[in-house]
């Protein structure tokens, strides 16, 4: 690896940590300006001032803000996030049990997104502005627009509800993820699809196409090896950061499929004033979405020898 390359990766590490330790002060920051005291929320509005006084500095909120914080950031180095107010376990294992779910649906949606918004958008591109192409790239415009919350319940509602063919709610078995992770991967496949088209398309006007056809190039050989090869360089970024996106930003899906994941977590925190729960689960969505860029960056690099040169 030379040594541009490797100057450069360290560089964005550095730029990646500097943001992860920014949004913890910033979340933390914003946690505790919020009017109201959340072991009094916790305890509940009749308990005694001194409980809540011998309960807040039991869990150290006494202290100055700035030793909150440090003794946070250096928990989190080591993996201990705090312990949780309301279900009074430590924010890792339940952050742990909850990931594994998140990741098994943003698996399957990029799975979905993937596989049909790249085969759309080529089959949209390879039929330029016939009815082929219209009808693709109008599913497309439709599934960018419509909310998630949307599909899902009309999901819900004709593959569960109305057929039978798919559980409404939870995860028992891999079946429960197919209609979540429709759901989720439908807006992605849009954005993709609409992506691969548009370079497909600029990519098929070049004229090192021509010269493959020349060389006696079968079609296929020319789609594949060439025009999509060159057109997935932009679209290898877009997926990587939507796997991440993914990832954290799965909120309304599973509170809509009742899927203990990241998400759905969140939501609880939120509503209960966990703040060591919200804090933990807010650091884990932006370290995703901070390694999903960097990722996209290395494998753009990695796919584009013009990027490595550059370094």
């Amino acid at each position: 690896m030379r040594e541009g390359t490797l100057r450069n990766l360290a560089k964005r590490l550095l730029y990646a940590l500097i943001s992860i330790v920014g949004v913890a002060a910033l979340v933390f920051a914003l946690l505790h300006v919020v009017p109201g005291n959340p072991v009094a929320a916790l305890l509940g509005d009749r308990a005694d001032p001194e409980k809540v006084e011998r309960v807040s500095k039991a869990l150290g909120l006494d202290q100055p803000l700035y030793v909150q914080f440090g003794n946070y950031l250096l928990g989190a180095l080591h993996g201990d996030f705090g312990q949780s107010y309301t279900l009074g376990k430590p924010v890792s294992e339940l952050m742990g049990a909850a990931f594994m779910n998140t990741l098994w649906l943003a698996l399957a949606a990029a799975l979905v997104s993937w596989v049909v918004g790249i085969t759309s958008g080529l089959v949209a591109a390879l039929h330029k502005n016939t009815l082929l192409d219209r009808l693709f790239m109008g599913a497309s415009l439709l599934g960018v627009s419509l909310p998630v919350f949307m599909v899902a319940m009309l999901l819900q509602y004709v593959f569960a509800k109305y057929l039978h063919w798919l559980p409404i709610a939870g995860v028992a078995d891999w079946t429960g993820y197919i209609l979540p992770a429709i759901a989720l991967g439908w807006s992605s496949a849009g954005s993709i699809a609409r992506l691969v088209r548009s370079s497909v398309v600029e990519v098929m006007q070049q004229d090192y196409i021509d010269t493959a056809r020349a060389k006696g190039r079968t079609n296929t050989q020319v789609i594949v090896l060439h025009a999509l090869r060159n057109a997935m360089l932009p679209v290898i970024t877009l997926m990587a950061m939507q796997f991440s996106g993914l990832l954290s930003g799965a909120f309304i899906t599973e509170t809509i499929f009742s899927i203990n994941g990241i998400g759905r977590l969140s939501v609880q925190a939120i509503t209960s004033r966990d703040i060591p729960l919200l804090q933990g689960t807010t650091l884990l969505c932006t370290f995703v979405i901070v390694m999903g860029n960097l990722v996209a960056d290395l494998l753009y690099s990695v796919a584009d020898p013009r990027v490595r040169k550059g370094a």
